[in-house]
């Protein structure tokens, strides 16, 4: 069975006719954008036709833009050393920034009107850009001039997004040594990763010393990114006139800070519960402080759940059916189709994500496939993220866009349809796997992105005065990691090096890529709750819902399904979900 992706829907090859004209007219559109907006606003007159002209042009321009840069991305991706593709990138990022001359002229221009609303008003496509247009005028607040504007975007083609870069390359070809069976060996970061999930023992901590100890390789390149990265942030969210890159990153997700306090107050209050879940694991597999680091994602129970990859297709298929028929045939459709990247190999990035390409109106999916059941969660998590994309599809480009932590509750929910299928066909012993495998992820997801922000925040604070060494670093994530785990993980394993493997951390676009995941967990135990009470009738609501978090705050999306986010007891009882299911495992 295939698994491997098909790009041949976007394009033939680089070399293709209909790669180079998408090129040509890309940069045509450029020009264009730059000449219409040089001569048509000087005055206001024709307003309503003005905008709703720029608008089209948008959305002519991010279609084609976005098909090209995926098209290059995902070829990277499986294809580290890809020197084609990684040319084409910084070609098309080069030239994008010659767009950000125009498009803060035209916000300067859009704000100037105190009728805003009359205008859209009078137009359907504006009445359907009505919140796209709206954050224009609440970015005005943070626009530097155009010439500032433009010399920022230029300068992180050679700056941020060239250290992100070269750290992506770092962590995909390293290769780590590593003996198995006796046998010396040169091992892909992912595969040995991946060893964490053996039920062999002495497996999974021989790779996680090997593991640690390749990092040695790429850590002072990997601290001198971070560094890079970071300072550059701190350096334009001050410029900006931003209080600090949390808030930066807070109005870019259209998330308020009322909405994070309650969210990280109600998991502080939790992570005793979490702490006692990683005894009792560590009490199982025979240790005494605690759980090694290791030792986390060690899978528990007698029978050791394993799929081929066609069973993992027919089980997702299966159950997202029972959901939904739109759900079931669109997993089938991403499968037979060839949308997902299954086979772990050199040369190809380690973990998951999904691409969800709206000019072909498809989604591309990266996975690292070896049949635990984790990899079919993992599958069934990606898949979410692209059926989202699919409720989106008749969305204009400029809806399309969503936020960073509504993006994981379509992802979130979907994992937990499978999760909860499973639970219902396993067996005792079964479930009990199925079960802490689970509460494993859920740890992750509450647990360890804790940790994670503590790190960034910490590291943001430290960057603003010096930059940090790899000694620093990896103390400042070891102390992190025992403020989040405390007594529930062995002081004496932990993972110094977590600031290397993450790809999250290496982003100026995307800061603080870790709350969103607490988000999406526990708004979608939220949801899934709703559901379990409404049952079929939920699912309409549930699609109009991922098809409004292009256009609308995140406190807004919440309101369709009646859900506060402000309010503490919300993101309790979603965690109270996940604490009884704690209680569960530990009495079984």
């Amino acid at each position: 069975m295939n698994m491997r992706w098909s790009l041949k829907e976007l394009y033939p090859s680089f070399d293709s006719d209909l790669f180079k004209n998408d090129m040509k007219k890309c940069f045509e559109l450029i020009t264009k954008i730059n000449d219409w907006v040089k001569f048509n606003l000087d005055t206001v007159e024709g307003s309503v036709y003005k905008i709703e002209t720029f608008l089209k042009m948008q959305i002519e321009f991010g279609n084609i833009y976005s098909r090209l840069y995926e098209f290059a991305f995902l070829t990277l991706s499986v294809d580290a050393k890809n020197e084609q593709a990684l040319q084409i990138i910084e070609l098309l990022e080069n030239k994008s920034t010659d767009l950000a001359e125009p498009l803060v002229k035209f916000k300067k221009w859009l704000s100037k009107f105190e009728n805003l609303d009359t205008l859209i008003s009078c137009s359907d496509l504006l009445k359907e850009h009505t919140f796209y247009l709206n954050e224009f005028i609440a970015e005005t607040k943070y626009l530097l001039n155009e010439k500032e504007e433009v010399l920022i975007a230029k300068m992180k083609n050679t700056g941020s997004k060239a250290w992100e870069k070269l750290q992506e390359l770092l962590s995909s070809t390293l290769l780590v040594d590593i003996n198995i069976d006796g046998e010396e060996k040169k091992l892909p970061l992912s595969i040995v990763r991946n060893m964490a999930y053996e039920k062999d023992a002495s497996i999974r901590k021989k790779a996680y010393e090997a593991e640690l100890k390749a990092y040695d390789k790429i850590a002072e390149s990997s601290a001198a990114a971070l560094n890079g990265i970071k300072g550059e942030v701190i350096t334009e969210s001050k410029i900006r006139g931003y209080s600090s890159p949390l808030e930066m990153t807070l109005i870019h997700s259209r998330m308020d800070q009322e909405t994070l306090d309650a969210m990280f107050t109600a998991i502080k209050e939790s992570l005793p519960s979490f702490r006692k879940y990683l005894r009792k694991k560590a009490e199982i597999l025979g240790h005494k402080n605690g759980l090694p680091f290791f030792d986390l994602f060690a899978p528990l129970g007698e029978i050791e759940m394993k799929f081929t990859y066609e069973e993992a297709q027919n089980f997702i298929v299966k159950n997202f059916s029972k959901f939904s028929p739109s759900l079931g045939n669109f997993a089938k459709n991403a499968f037979e189709k060839q949308w997902i990247d299954a086979e772990p190999r050199e040369g190809k990035r380690g973990g998951a994500f999904c691409s969800n390409i709206h000019s072909i109106k498809e989604s591309r999916i990266l996975s690292n496939f070896t049949g635990m059941f984790n990899d079919v969660t993992t599958l069934a998590h990606e898949l979410g993220h692209g059926y989202h994309g699919e409720c989106l599809k008749n969305e204009t480009y400029l809806n399309s866009d969503y936020p960073m932590p509504i993006a994981e509750t379509a992802s979130i929910f979907a994992e937990t349809i499978i999760i909860n299928a499973a639970l219902k066909e396993a067996s005792q012993e079964e479930a009990f796997a199925i079960l802490e495998s689970d509460l494993m992820s859920s740890t992750q997801v509450i647990v360890d992105i804790y940790s994670r922000f503590l790190f960034e925040d910490e590291v943001f604070k430290r960057r603003e005065n010096h930059s940090l060494s790899v000694d620093e670093l990896n103390q400042l994530m070891l102390d992190s990691q025992i403020k989040a785990y405390g007594d529930g993980l062995d002081k004496n394993y932990l993972h110094p090096y977590m600031w290397i493997c993450k790809p999250h951390y290496y982003s100026a676009d995307y800061n603080y890529y870790n709350f969103p995941y607490a988000f999406g967990l526990l708004f979608s135990k939220g949801l899934y709750a709703i559901y379990l009470e409404k049952g079929k009738d939920f699912v309409p609501e549930f699609n109009n819902l991922l098809a409004s978090t292009g256009k609308n705050n995140l406190v807004d999306v919440a309101k369709k399904m009646n859900i506060d986010l402000h309010s503490l007891d919300f993101w309790r009882n979603s965690l109270k979900l996940i604490e009884k299911d704690i209680e569960k495992f530990i009495n079984m």
